[in-house]
């Protein structure tokens, strides 16, 4: 007989699930026996409180990139940045996996890249869900998660997080080996 588990479909999406989401796979982890979670968080409020949650875990807080917003400057506020270092988590402020320079093609040259077209393919889950596999793949880039590891992701909808996901991890340039295993929660509009 298969394993079963349940998964939590939020009413709508946003910060609001946030407490819930990171509550709800902190105990999927536990009973997966997962310790490696991901999670991302660009001001790092998300990471902050993730980093209070998942003390003890290898927790990868993935910040974006320097110059996302304003050229030279990460969006990382150094409060949270304190308590997400202070609770053992990492930081990576790294470049998005499914956009960074066929965003600057699309931008350049209006040409719709391979990128785009996987982010939107994972967006019909929804945009937390993503972001986790996005993430995912991020961190393993950086040697910070092991390809072919079970990890939890979490992301959200612009800000907070709504979504998590069990991900079979992998590298950026391998991303169809990773495989998404369970879906924990997600908002449901």
């Amino acid at each position: 007989m298969a394993p079963e588990s349940s998964i939590t479909y939020f009413g709508n999406r946003g910060p609001e699930n946030t407490d819930e989401t990171l509550r709800l796979a902190k105990a999927r982890a536990d009973v997966l026996g997962i310790r490696d979670v991901v999670v991302a968080s660009y001001t790092g409020m998300t990471g902050a409180r993730a980093a209070k949650v998942f003390k003890g875990f290898n927790l990868v807080v993935v910040a974006g990139v320097y110059g996302f917003r304003e050229p030279n400057k990460i969006g990382m506020l150094q409060e949270n940045r304190s308590i997400i270092e202070a609770g053992g988590g990492r930081l990576l402020f790294t470049g998005h996996a499914f956009g960074m320079l066929g965003r600057a093609v699309h931008k350049k040259m209006g040409a719709i890249q391979v990128d785009e077209i996987v982010a939107h393919t994972l967006r019909l889950f929804s945009a937390g869900v993503k972001v986790g596999c996005e993430i995912t793949c991020m961190a393993a880039d950086a040697g910070l998660l092991e390809a072919g590891a079970e990890v939890v992701a979490i992301g959200g909808s612009a800000s907070g997080a709504d979504s998590a996901i069990v991900i079979k991890a992998s590298n950026t340039h391998t991303f169809f080996e990773s495989r998404i295993l369970e879906i924990i929660c997600k908002p449901r509009d």
